[in-house]
Parts: structure tokens; C-alpha cells; sequence
């Protein structure tokens, strides 16, 4: 369950549709932050909670899509909600590949909006989701020791102890030690799961 509001974020140069969809959302219980422009919202930190952005198109200076992708080259996740007074073919295609929820043409219905906000806001917290999950992976991996890493980055492709001991020069029993403690600091209960995990994680194989 989401403990706060989620709150949406609202682009968009024109100050009467900036006005109305900030009255619409707070009436459907949502938090919301409005900016004229796309270089405005871009100087704001952040936001580490459920949360979307409701963006205009075509605005003065950086326009919507060109926000969209330098959130995306700055690894900024953000589940994007497109209104547009010119929508057309090649300009929906492009919003909607580069991951964009939904692209609706102004005027918006008002039901269809706050319906694209829902998913918006419910992707976004799987992202969340999925996100932590990515980053407690991660902190188990740091708890292994380089010998370790390396026994777990070979363990993952299949190989066995045999050849794992003549890849790293070392005994089979001590690869054997090294396997036991990886499944047991990774909290893996087969190798099967300590895949899972890897992939999870894109863990690699270490160079000789």
C-alpha cells in the first residue's frame, strides 16, 4: 500500500491548463507540483516517491519529447503521461517508444486523463518496487569478497566445481568453501535461484 498521496508533476507553458488539471487532480486526492516549463521541472530534485508526469507536447524552449529524453539519458525514471494539441502519427510513435504511458489530445477528457494517471502512477510503483528489489540484490553481492565474486560469477554460467578451481587456480574444496558461503550471503536456497539473482543484476563473468 502507498502510505502518502502520489503525486503528480505538471508541464505544460499554458497557465489556464496548468490552473485546471491542478484543480482536477487535487479533486481526485492526488499531490501535484506545476511548471511552465521543461527546464523549470528539470531544476527540481528528484522526487523519490509514486509519482508521474503529466507533460504538454510542443512548449517554448525544450519541448516535451526532448525533456523525456534527457530524463531518460540522465537515468531520471519517470512514468510519463503526453497531452498534445497537434498529436500525429510519427509524434505518438516516438512518445509512446520511448516508454511514455499514454498520449492524449487536448481538450483531454477529464475521465481518460485521471485513467492514464492511474496507470501512470501504478507503473511507477512497480518501478519503485522494482527498483529496491535491484538495489538489496546489489547489497548482497557487496558482502562477498572478491574471491567470492569471482566463484559466484562463474557458479551462475554453469560450470563446475572442478572447472571452476582450474579457472581460478585454486582446490576444489576451497571453490566448494567459497560456493557454499555465496548461496548463503546471496540468501539462495540452489543454483537456480543464484541465476535468477545474477540476471537480475546483469552480473558478468570476470575476465582472466
Amino acid at each position: 500500500m502507498i502510505a502518502v498521496a502520489p503525486k503528480v508533476f505538471v508541464v505544460d507553458d499554458d497557465p489556464s491548463v496548468r490552473k485546471g488539471l491542478t484543480r482536477l487532480l487535487a479533486s481526485a486526492g492526488y499531490t501535484i507540483e506545476a511548471f511552465a516549463s521543461a527546464r523549470e521541472f528539470l531544476v527540481r530534485e528528484r522526487y523519490a516517491g509514486p509519482c508521474c508526469l503529466v507533460l504538454d507536447v510542443r512548449m517554448p524552449g525544450l519541448t516535451g519529447l526532448e525533456l523525456q529524453e534527457t530524463l531518460a539519458a540522465a537515468g531520471r525514471r519517470l512514468s510519463i503521461v503526453f497531452v498534445t494539441g497537434h498529436a500525429d502519427v510519427p509524434m505518438s510513435v516516438k512518445a509512446m517508444k520511448d516508454g511514455a504511458v499514454d498520449l492524449l489530445t487536448k481538450p483531454v477528457d477529464d475521465k481518460d486523463l485521471l485513467k492514464a494517471i492511474q496507470r501512470a502512477v501504478a507503473k511507477d510503483v512497480e518501478d519503485l518496487s522494482e527498483e529496491a528489489r535491484v538495489a538489496e540484490i546489489r547489497g548482497r553481492i557487496k558482502t562477498l569478497t572478491p574471491r567470492e565474486t569471482e566463484v559466484f560469477a562463474l557458479v551462475v554460467t554453469g560450470m563446475l566445481n572442478k572447472q571452476i578451481a582450474s579457472a581460478l587456480g585454486v582446490g576444489e574444496k576451497t571453490v566448494k568453501v567459497h560456493r557454499a558461503r555465496v548461496l548463503e550471503k546471496m540468501r539462495a536456497g540452489s543454483v537456480a535461484e543464484l541465476v535468477r539473482l545474477a540476471d537480475s543484476v546483469g552480473v558478468s563473468v570476470p575476465k582472466s
